[in-house]
């Protein structure tokens, strides 16, 4: 089953607020660009499976925590 790039949606803005960490931080963290953080958010860049498994490490918390297929997909 293939998917959209607009289908999956996510919490990365809010969890980096949760814990009061800019773009830059994060990408840091993940060892990628702060624009690559920023597109994901924004919904245009679906990650990987390890970059989205490297995300939830630093937050501390499950991938569907943070990752969601938009309705109907």
């Amino acid at each position: 089953m293939l998917f959209d790039i607009g289908s999956m949606k996510n919490t990365i803005k809010i969890e980096r607020a949760r814990h009061n960490m800019t773009q830059q931080d994060l990408a840091e963290k993940v060892s990628v660009s702060r624009q690559t953080i920023n597109s994901i958010e924004a919904g245009k860049y679906v990650p990987s499976t390890v970059l989205s498994l490297k995300i939830s490490k630093v937050f501390g918390i499950g991938l569907e925590e943070i990752f969601e297929l938009e309705e109907g997909d």
